[in-house]
């Protein structure tokens, strides 16, 4: 069998400068046809010019120099490297060349490259329509044409569309011109910045749109489907206010002379950061009066992370994939900070440690993370590091960094970083030797062990009091899911440590740069508490954030705390006596949740015990993160025999809130409320409380019937309830609304609960649904989620994909779609012969763009099937004893 051979980048003794590209697309039999010109820069002679092309099939080529020569080119193709390679008779001198390819393609329904989507016109309802759509990150744009598909290869584009004239089309730049011939139009856009080929966008369909300018001038506008212009309102007005605060925060300005964000049916990603022409799904852009908090939060959190993007990745761009997490990161730090600044009220950092540190945490403490620069060859290895800790735990890094150096040096560095690799591309140690010489602090000697090593620090707090002083002993070692340090002995972080105490929230402030230190914290009595972080949160001290509203930038250093018994015990007196503000609420039951998964000094049971101390917590994060632990407790619980007692524990703990929060809004309901109220009546559906359920039912039915409406914020919740204690006739009920689903925000909401049912056969009907036309490819992950609520569930999604395994393989062709498809089948089983089954199955199948999914959810089930042989004797007992 022949060896695949070793990736190679593109020779660069050709480069591009400019691409002139004219494509003219076929929306009736799926193809386009192109026209390329390239001017380029022979750097080295040479008869042979190499570049990227896949899925296109080369009409003609030759290259001109100018006042020289012209000749034809050999055309050859590696579909295995995917490039062109383009031979010639006699050798390119040095200095500039012209290329000239005609070729064609397809407009593909892979939802990658320049693909096809499909829509329905108001005026036609019936009517399938389809617009072509690009989507080139990471390495697709050579779909479309022939070019240099490498980030650090930029250049400048000039777009021309010709399409049926009454479609619009659109491109990253404005159009110039605009000819009509015949029955088509030719649209010439303007000569784009220099950028990478994935940046690169051209769209033609049908849309409305609404526009407004910033205070800068920029023509903002969003694209809509047809008659849907006023759902992009809410999405413009976050952009408008978006651009000008990115303008300020990093004091360098947005380069094109328009901003459009775009609504598309079709559309793999939840978004994408195209210079100038952003394109998202449509639940993640669109709102309307049925939309609820959630979404509209998650709107503006993705259109401040694409409009970040703007600088941060596009006019400064990584030099090759290994510095993706710089893009996504940093992208995903600053977009909670531009919500914060527009939506306060929203609290967008409490609610930052369990969507995004939390998330990064899991992930990262097994042993089959990987560090946040993780080493790319071949593109195709991409796909595999958009995940959570190229996301989140960069995200959290990056807040952890700038909670270090301050805010004002953080503006200044980001300022000469742009500055400085402005249209070029950068490593992530340009980024930390602006900062570093923006904050005189040793930027790059301590972030570089957050990069290169995967993983994180538990630190272990001991104390003694020596008279008015508190001596701390804190040490660190890596925290490892399985609770086997074997083979980490050796890791070490550089830790930016806060000791906060009653008094002080900045008591004492150190970096840790060894495996154990001793600190002296002064005057503290021996009753007083202390906690360790880096900022923490405190309630008799207010911080003033950028825009002088309160706030408490707590739990900020991304790390574990274990204190020893004498401290934990001073903290639990403070949680109980209501000392500590809602970030250190979290910590404190995050950090011992964690230790006891683990089985590092405490249990499950000491958790369960602890939980009840939040009983008549307020905060929406803490319950959040409260209801994450108890979810994650009943799941594997699930397991066993006594789960109904868990769920009668768990009932308890939501008796108080349950009866605050009710059923309906209250004048007085902050936006987190309104939050908590949906969380909680959920939590207590699915545990089983029968007043809960039958108004649940009650609900469904009215709204079902046409009486009254369920409220947009508890759509999810009434749909979720009736699904998971219901029938065949609850089944076709739901079916009945999906048929009648206008919006996509809507059908989304019933994908997500068609699997809760607990029958066999209605399970089997809903993925089978989810993998059909009826469903777009792009939800049908969400089809496979839901089936992940019950037991049986889970083993009818793992069943479906192995048997299926042929259709779902070719439907998606090793895209990132699959991946995702394969790490929930795999997830949440608790059994060694399990795990064993899922490798087998992949070692005889496998699936490269899902391997490193499938390494971490095997890891994982054999971490809970660990616990469930040491903890579940005890759990019983203890609640067997309530």
């Amino acid at each position: 069998m022949e060896e695949k051979k070793a990736f190679q980048r593109l020779p660069k003794d050709v480069v591009p400068k400019n691409y002139a590209v004219e494509l003219t697309p076929d929306l009736k039999a799926f193809t386009f046809g192109g026209k390329l010109r390239i001017d380029a820069e022979v750097v080295t002679s040479t008869s042979r010019v190499v570049l990227n092309s896949s899925e296109i099939t080369i009409i003609s080529a030759s290259a001109e120099v100018p006042g020289a020569f012209s000749q034809n080119a050999t055309v050859s193709f590696s579909a295995e490297e995917e490039t062109v390679i383009f031979e010639f008779s006699s050798a390119l001198p040095k200095g500039e060349v012209t290329l000239h390819v005609h070729y064609t393609g397809i407009l593909n329904d892979q939802l990658k490259g320049f693909y096809r989507s499909k829509y329905f016109h108001p005026s036609h309802p019936e009517e399938e329509r389809y617009m072509a759509v690009t989507q080139f990150e990471s390495t697709d744009a050579r779909k479309a044409l022939p070019c240099w598909d490498e980030p650090a290869i930029k250049a400048t584009f000039d777009v021309t569309l010709v399409v049926p004239r009454h479609l619009t089309a659109l491109s990253n730049m404005n159009a110039v011109d605009s000819k009509e011939e015949g029955e088509l139009k030719r649209v010439t856009f303007a000569r784009s910045p220099i950028m990478s080929t994935y940046l690169l966008a051209f769209i033609v369909g049908e849309f409305d749109y609404v526009e407004e300018k910033d205070v800068n001038g920029l023509l903002v506008r969003v694209y809509t489907p047809v008659g849907k212009a006023e759902q992009g309102r809410f999405a413009l007005e976050v952009a408008v206010k978006t651009m000008p605060f990115y303008k300020d925060y990093f004091n360098v300005s947005y380069p094109l002379p328009k901003l459009d964000l775009i609504a598309i049916a079709d559309f793999a990603a939840g978004a994408m950061e195209n210079w100038g022409l952003v394109t998202y799904r449509e639940r993640v852009l669109l709102v309307d009066k049925n939309t609820p908090l959630t979404t509209k939060q998650y709107v503006a959190l993705v259109v401040g992370h694409e409009l970040a993007h703007q600088w941060f990745g596009n006019l400064v761009t990584m030099e090759w994939w290994t510095h993706l997490w710089l893009n996504e990161g940093f992208a995903t730090w600053i977009e909670y900070l531009c919500v914060d600044r527009l939506f306060p009220e929203y609290q967008m950092w409490t609610q930052f440690l369990t969507k995004e540190y939390a998330s990064a945490m899991n992930p990262d403490a097994l042993a089959s993370s990987h560090p946040i620069e993780v080493p790319v060859n071949a593109p195709s290895e991409v796909e595999e590091i958009f995940d959570a800790i190229s996301y989140c735990k960069g995200a959290s890094i990056i807040r952890m960094l700038h909670s270090w150096i301050g805010d004002d040096a953080f503006r200044r560095g980001m300022n000469q970083y742009l500055t400085k690799f402005q249209y070029k591309n950068a490593r992530t140690e340009d980024l930390w030797e602006a900062l570093e010489k923006a904050s005189g602090k040793p930027v790059g000697h301590v972030m570089g062990t957050w990069t290169v090593q995967m993983g994180f620090p538990v630190l272990t707090i001991e104390d003694k009091q020596e008279g008015s002083n508190r001596v701390l002993t804190v040490s660190q070692e890596k925290f490892c899911a399985d609770g086997n340090i074997a083979g980490f002995e050796s890791a070490q972080w550089m830790v930016p440590i806060t000791v906060a105490t009653r008094n002080s929230s900045n008591a004492l402030t150190f970096v840790l740069d060894k495996k154990t230190t001793s600190v002296v914290v002064e005057n503290v009595s021996p009753e007083d508490w202390i906690l360790v972080g880096i900022w923490v949160s405190h309630p008799f001290v207010t911080h003033s954030s950028l825009w002088d509203h309160q706030a408490n930038p707590g739990r900020v250093g991304y790390f574990r705390v274990n204190y020893s018994s004498s401290v934990f015990e001073k903290l639990f007196v403070a949680l109980k006596e209501g000392q500590l503000g809602e970030r250190d609420r979290l910590s404190i039951q995050e950090d011992a949740s964690a230790l006891a998964h683990v089985g590092i000094g405490r249990n499950t049971v000491d958790v369960l015990k602890l939980l009840k101390f939040y009983m008549n917590e307020t905060s929406f994060t803490v319950w959040e993160s409260v209801i994450t632990e108890v979810g994650h407790t009943s799941f594997l619980l699930g397991y066993t025999d006594f789960h109904d007692l868990f769920k009668k524990y768990a009932l308890s703990l939501f008796e108080s809130v349950g009866a605050k929060v009710g059923w309906d809004p209250k004048e007085s309901d902050s936006p987190l409320d309104v939050l908590l109220r949906s969380m909680v009546l959920q939590q207590r559906g699915f545990y089983g409380d029968q007043s809960v359920v039958a108004e649940a039912r009650k609900r469904f039915d009215d709204h079902l019937h046409g009486r009254k409406e369920i409220a947009a914020d508890l759509k999810s919740v009434v749909y979720g309830i009736v699904a998971y204690h219901g029938d065949e006739t609850t089944y076709t009920q739901l079916l009945e609304l999906l048929d009648k689903a206008e919006s996509s925000d809507e059908k989304v909401r019933i994908y997500r609960v068609l699997g809760y049912m607990k029958s066999q056969e209605l399970i089997t009907k809903s993925l089978e649904l989810g993998f059909s036309s009826k469903v777009r490819s792009q939800d049908t992950p969400v089809v496979c989620m839901s089936c992940l609520k019950n037991v049986i569930g889970r083993d009818i999604l793992w069943e479906f994909m192995k048997k299926n395994w042929a259709m779902i393989n070719n439907n998606y062709k090793g895209g990132f779609m699959l991946g995702r498809i394969v790490g929930i089948a795999t997830s949440y089983f608790v059994t060694e012969e399990k795990a064993t089954e899922i490798e087998q199955f992949f070692k005889a199948n496998p699936c490269p763009v899902a391997e490193r999914a499938v390494k971490q959810n095997c890891e994982s089930i054999r971490i809970y099937a660990k616990w469930l042989k040491r903890d579940v004797p005890l759990v019983k007992e203890w609640l067997s004893s309530l």
